[in-house]
């Protein structure tokens, strides 16, 4: 099936509210509502079972303010497909598809970490980046650059952090990774 096929059977099939073609990479903007059956059509039957990034946009000072951004991928004929739809700022969620590919478990925490778009249904929505109980969405626009000053320290400096004991400094030794990181050692960060 090639890419313009591939488009057809979804432009006949669900509702397509904006199609764009770039330099031979084809994005298709969608509902939100109606991007959960869309994606596992995708996969499904389109066979773009290669989920290869999650992110989102920050439309600041514009309604919708996000945007959510999927890379598909289909290993068995080399074709790439890019899907978007929109997310108000007064209802950011979006539907998990960590039911349809695995992957998106991770790629939503972080998107839930650093924009603050939180995913329905998922199985482990928490930070993956930031430690829980930081108050801010790093990637947002308004977020100034300098960071934002606390009043708790020891949980978000106001100046430059020691490395030592850190959240995110392991211990060198023989162990692996999972081993040395500093919660599988039942220290309390």
């Amino acid at each position: 099936m090639t890419p313009a096929e591939a488009i057809s059977v979804l432009e006949a099939k669900f509702q397509v509210v904006k199609k764009i073609e770039f330099r031979d990479e084809i994005t298709l903007e969608v509902t939100r509502d109606a991007f959960p059956e869309l994606a596992a059509f995708c996969k499904t039957e389109l066979g773009f079972d290669y989920l290869i990034d999650i992110s989102s946009v920050d439309n600041f000072g514009e309604e919708p303010r996000f945007e959510m951004v999927y890379e598909l991928y289909s290993p068995g004929r080399g074709q790439h497909l890019r899907l978007k739809y929109p997310v108000s700022e007064d209802d950011a969620t979006a539907p998990t598809l960590s039911s349809v590919w695995a992957t998106a478990n991770w790629h939503e925490r972080e998107v839930y970490d650093m924009m603050g778009i939180k995913f329905t249904g998922h199985p482990d929505l928490r930070r993956i980046l930031m430690w829980e109980g930081y108050p801010y969405y790093p990637l947002r626009k308004d977020f100034p650059l300098a960071g934002k000053p606390s009043d708790v320290p020891e949980v978000a400096f106001t100046k430059a952090a020691p490395l030592a004991g850190g959240p995110f400094v392991t211990t060198p030794s023989c162990a692996t990774t999972k081993d040395r990181e500093p919660r599988s050692r039942g220290e309390i960060l």
